[in-house]
């Protein structure tokens, strides 16, 4: 499936989670509700608000339920957040949700590494989070989706495998996720192409990481493939932190930049985008990886030098 210009792309928040998350800093409650609430208002479809893991595993969030209670919800736009487990569940099934999100990797060593446990014991995990998630929609992940940092090279069959066993789980959705940012091109049209075609009417995401500098191609070469949904950081800030050298997701506003000028409809307020990116930079006290809140956008117009004025004869 060609998808056209016309055709809507809906922008996936996700830097206030996996951005966070690996911040190096705390980000005090305040500024995280402030934050959100203004990118609640840019226009994205979905926030990753937090992640209900063990304040100890990741003392950054930590503040997970209080962060959740403080946001101003905008219609329209779906509100999420990442579960380990069921202990998770319950968490996030005491504040207001619409969504959570359970990730596995497709890879055995990577889920090891990151998670603890096998892949089979996550899916089991995962029927269980379907059978008492209430009203919650789940979201299921497949982390490692386009190379795993230990094991190299993950073969497509085995993404197409696991996308079969969560929605035969009861996961509503799915997410593809290029974990430490190997994607290539091809590669991302080809696996999105196949997991759309086994998984007819189910909603697909592509989550990017730009750590080759690939990510806005890769974004493009899964929208042709027939992807809608993309998850994007704000600022470009995250990267996994089991999962060495894998540095920020793809950058929300560069990403915006880049559909709305190549004639793509996401209905984002890009210039609310910068200024929350540039927000986020100064909290963080560290310049960000992405690039259009430095530059602005293509139609930014910069002051013209008074002696080229009256060589071009354009003095006013």
């Amino acid at each position: 499936m060609l998808i056209r210009p016309a055709d809507q792309i809906y922008i996936q928040e996700v830097g206030m989670r996996d951005g966070l998350q690996s911040a190096g800093q705390f980000v005090e409650t305040e500024d995280k509700v402030r934050l959100l609430n203004r990118l609640s208002k840019t226009g994205v479809s979905k926030i990753e608000v937090t992640s209900f893991v063990s304040p100890k595993a990741v003392p950054l969030l930590a503040d997970a339920e209080t962060v959740l209670s403080a946001i101003e919800r905008e219609p329209g736009v779906v509100y999420t957040a990442l579960i380990p487990n069921l202990r998770g569940l319950d968490r996030a099934l005491a504040v207001e949700l619409d969504e959570v999100n359970v990730v596995m990797s497709v890879s055995e060593a990577h889920n090891m590494t990151n998670l603890r446990m096998t892949c089979e014991a996550s899916l089991k995990q995962f029927r269980e989070i379907c059978m008492n998630r209430g009203s919650l929609k789940v979201n299921g992940t497949l982390a490692t989706a386009f190379g795993c940092p230990f094991t190299g090279a993950v073969h497509p069959s085995v993404v197409l495998d696991w996308a079969k066993r969560f929605l035969d789980a009861g996961i509503d959705s799915l997410t593809l996720a290029d974990t430490i940012g190997t994607a290539t091109p091809h590669q991302v049209f080809d696996l999105c192409c196949n997991v759309i075609d086994i998984c007819p009417g189910v909603e697909v995401t592509l989550h990017l990481h730009n750590t080759r500098g690939l990510a806005i191609a890769n974004a493009m070469s899964g929208i042709s493939a027939g992807i809608l949904r993309l998850d994007s950081s704000v600022g470009g800030i995250g990267g996994c932190p089991y999962a060495p050298g894998a540095t920020g997701n793809v950058c929300t506003e560069d990403l915006v930049h880049a559909l709305t000028f190549d004639g793509y409809q996401c209905a984002v307020d890009l210039d609310g985008l910068i200024a929350v990116s540039c927000d986020l930079q100064l909290l963080l006290a560290s310049p960000l990886p992405g690039l259009v809140h430095l530059a602005g956008s293509k139609t930014t117009m910069h002051p013209m030098p008074y002696d080229l004025k009256s060589r071009l004869g354009l003095e006013s």
